[in-house]
């Protein structure tokens, strides 16, 4: 089925502000022939007569009337395409699907996106917070353009991973249930009531894999997917944990950090699809999370 084309609509809708085709054609910059053959086939598309003469001027038909606000909205729309496409050509807009985990959510990205904001400000940045096989997951599908995972991910082709920053691991335990010292062994921090991330996150994984390697086997009070939620259990006295270190950037009340011994460190690493167009948008964010990795 034939529609009119924005050609078609300009033409008529120039037709019939300046009252004739010769004019009309002027103002497109065409022929008077070319103009008129415009004004046939949309008429031909529509199946009706959409300009009679009167007075020596064009003016419309009952439906070249009807037709006018809606030709009117076609036009501007086609406008607008234009402009947004202009906007993001010249990288002056654009947006970025950013995952992450809920710590560097808030410790790491606000600094991130005042800077993105400062050098884009049409740059759009959505975040999606989960562990890190979601986000690598919904980056892999397309869903989120770049994820700051923790690693170890799967390899994946389709993928390209680059480690961001490392950082420390410590504990966190009630003033009441601290130990002399500046350290903690495993051991030690196994036999108090113990608040640890949700399994299945890549850094409660880290956090087992150390308890095992020093031949212990905690069995946590309470395990909670949000650090925040844990500072504020160990600082009511309910148990010790292991956060990262990013997240005590404010002192939590009633509590010690103790450095772990051996330490441990959780490697941040940035993940995008190998065939992702890398657009002003991208680098803006990217420069800005490899800029905060190194302060």
């Amino acid at each position: 089925m034939a529609v009119p084309t924005f050609r078609q609509m300009r033409t008529f809708l120039a037709v019939v502000e300046s009252g004739g085709v010769s004019s009309a054609a002027r103002l497109l910059n065409l022929t008077q022939p070319a103009a008129s053959q415009q004004l046939r086939e949309l008429e031909r598309c529509l199946r009706v007569r959409l300009l009679d003469r009167a007075g020596g001027r064009s003016i419309p038909t009952a439906a070249g009337a009807a037709l006018l606000e809606p030709a009117r909205r076609a036009q501007a729309a086609i406008e607008d395409a234009m402009a947004v496409a202009t906007a993001h050509r010249a990288g002056e807009t654009g947006r970025v699907r950013l995952g992450t985990g809920a710590t560097a959510c808030i410790h790491l990205l606000p600094a991130v996106l005042a800077t993105a904001k400062q050098r884009m400000p049409g740059l759009e940045v959505t975040v999606a917070t989960g562990n890190s096989g979601t986000i690598i997951r919904q980056v892999e599908l397309g869903e989120l353009d770049v994820g700051l995972v923790t690693l170890p991910v799967a390899a994946s082709r389709a993928l390209s991973v680059t480690r961001l920053m490392s950082e420390p691991l410590v504990a966190l335990i009630p003033e009441a249930m601290a130990n002399p010292g500046e350290t903690i062994g495993a051991a030690q921090l196994a036999s108090l009531p113990l608040i640890l991330y949700d399994p299945g996150g890549s850094t409660r994984a880290l956090i087992d894999g150390w308890f095992r390697r020093a031949g212990v086997t905690p069995g946590p009070a309470m395990q909670l997917d949000s650090v925040e939620s844990i500072k504020v259990l160990v600082g009511g006295g309910l148990g010790a944990s292991i956060v990262p270190r990013m997240s005590l950037t404010h002192p939590v009340a009633h509590t010690i950090v103790r450095r772990l011994r051996p330490g441990l460190t959780r490697h941040l690493a940035l993940a995008l699809r190998r065939e992702k167009v890398i657009d002003r948008g991208m680098r803006v964010v990217t420069e800005a999370l490899r800029a905060v990795a190194r302060d």
